[in-house]
């Protein structure tokens, strides 16, 4: 292990090393990321070491068995790990094999005065006289650069990087960059007001703030990258402006703008949380609920790690809303940010090339911005839907298995009297779905408004899979209905993941399961 790796993996970030980096960045005049504070603490680290050392073997020489030591003398031994140790006396030695030599006393800096002996002044040949003089000129110094400590113990050192900086009242952080607050430029209210003027006339945004910047003109006469850095902290604590850039870049939008639903949850969308026993729930369910990866089971993406593509099954409220579920393998796909709620995107339909504006709302886990595509191509609940990224920066490509179109018979949602009803008709359809999940209907406000009254009565989840379960035997000889059926049927009355509602099917007796993910209403 060399020196370095020894003080790197105890790394922990002190008030001294702040100031260093404080007085850094005012010299420098220019904000800096994580990881390039990292970085110049790791070189401070580095220069620091080197300077102990060298003032620790300073006057020090090294232990050759031939040379003459006086009392006081320090010497480092190189074969005992090059500890260094101080003379304490010398007297006369004799052996038949060595002749006469002197015999020195020394006490090492790590022990408690306990005295060791060893030959000087000897005039034959010993191996401990072929010191090598570059292993001795800075010894036990065997640094990696910077940037290997970095890439080895990076994550422990800007995590308490971060920690302590944000503790430290002047340094703030734009952008993923930090700066001291004592040099932010003055950005002024005619600036913000320009800035406002410049999102309107582009319909919102998004822009840099150095397009931002090139039209409401320069602030003061600061280096460039100075004046993006204050022009964003001010637009950051405005709250006519939203950051809307993935990691890595800035883009600014007017926060008026937006869609009412990126800034709040379509309703449709919202789940209210049903607790429920997760042991009901046997192995086969579990492999089902991982299969639907319903964006809303908690199905983490770590594991997936790098991934161009993925795909869903749509199911009715991202149908109905125009959105695509962020579960494990989406989030994989689609941009992420340091801090904003909201990232800006561009989907490209992948059958025709036509782009439109997303929005990826990451912490409610949906993409808003597939309307007008899921209706260009008549997209049936159930349809599978694929994503990959573009070959542009920010662009994420939207696409289906498209096949020319031909008549099947779907399951159709018909309110009767403002009840659940389906029925079964032909539709044409151009895109493969999967067929236990597909549902369509003629009557969207019919739904929308069965919808609204299951919402406002709170119906218990047990009385809507009842009610499902009692519409949809009618089509089936055995009177059973797959468990994905089901949870594409609630989903049209209720959000809901697939977990309370297997959990629900298990554990009511209204229920009784026929086995391959088949339920049926109870005899009994």
């Amino acid at each position: 292990m060399t020196t370095s790796q020894i003080w790197a993996g105890k790394f922990n970030v002190s008030g001294a090393d702040i100031d260093y980096l404080t007085n850094l960045l005012l010299e420098r005049e220019t904000p800096l990321s994580l990881e390039a504070l990292a970085l110049a603490l790791i070189e401070k680290r580095q220069t620091d070491e080197v300077e102990k050392a060298r003032k620790r073997y300073e006057d020090v020489r090294p232990y050759r068995p031939s040379e003459i030591y006086a009392v006081g003398q320090r010497i480092m031994f190189p074969a005992l790990e090059h500890s260094i140790a101080t003379v304490t006396h010398e007297r006369k030695g004799f052996s038949p094999d060595s002749g006469e030599f002197t015999v020195i006393g020394v006490v090492f800096d790590d022990t408690d005065d306990k005295e060791r002996e060893f030959a000087s002044a000897l005039t034959v040949d010993h191996v401990l006289n072929q010191v090598d003089e570059t292993a001795i000129a800075m010894p036990g110094i065997e640094q990696q650069s910077a940037e290997e400590i970095l890439t080895e113990y990076g994550e422990k050192i800007i995590a308490s990087l971060k920690k302590r900086l944000q503790e430290n009242d002047d340094l703030i952080s734009v952008a993923g960059k930090w700066f001291s607050r004592s040099l932010i430029l003055d950005v002024n209210e005619g600036h913000l007001n320009l800035a406002e003027a410049v999102l309107d006339i582009m319909g919102g945004g998004p822009l840099a703030p150095q397009a931002i910047l090139e039209q409401i003109g320069s602030i003061g006469n600061a280096p460039e990258e100075l004046q993006i850095y204050s022009l964003n902290y001010a637009l950051m604590h405005d709250p006519r402006f939203d950051e809307v850039g993935p990691v890595g870049q800035v883009l600014w939008y007017l926060a008026r703008l937006e869609p009412d639903e990126v800034k709040q949850v379509p309703q449709i969308l919202r789940y209210t949380p049903i607790e429920y026993d997760p042991k009901l729930l046997t192995a086969e369910m579990e492999a089902l609920i991982a299969e639907l990866d319903d964006e809303l089971s908690g199905i983490e993406s770590e594991s997936l790690g790098e991934r161009e593509d993925a795909s869903i099954a749509l199911i009715y409220p991202h149908r109905r809303a125009g959105t695509l579920p962020l579960n494990a393998k989406m989030r994989v796909v689609f941009p992420t940010a340091l801090s904003t709620p909201r990232v800006w995107v561009t989907l490209v339909d992948g059958q025709d090339g036509e782009e439109s504006i997303g929005w990826v709302v990451r912490e409610q886990r949906y993409v808003y911005g597939l309307n007008s595509l899921y209706r260009k191509h008549t997209l049936p609940v159930g349809a599978f839907v694929s994503v990959r990224r573009g070959e542009q920066d920010g662009h994420i490509v939207i696409d289906f298995r498209s096949h020319k179109p031909r008549t099947e018979w779907v399951k159709l949602i018909t309110p009767k009297n403002n009840q659940l009803a389906f029925d079964e008709q032909k539709r044409s359809i151009g895109a493969e779905y999967d067929d236990l999940l597909i549902l369509g209907t003629d009557d969207i406000a019919g739904v929308d408004a069965m919808g609204e009254q299951a919402r406002q009565q709170r119906r218990p989840l047990a009385s809507i899979i009842r009610t499902i379960l009692g519409e949809l035997a009618r089509f089936s000889p055995q009177s059973a209905v797959h468990a994905k059926t089901i949870y594409s049927a609630v989903n049209v009355l209720r959000r809901c993941p697939p977990g309370p509602i297997l959990a629900t099917l298990v554990s009511n007796p209204d229920f009784e399961y026929v086995g391959n993910h088949y339920w049926k209403i109870s005899e009994r």
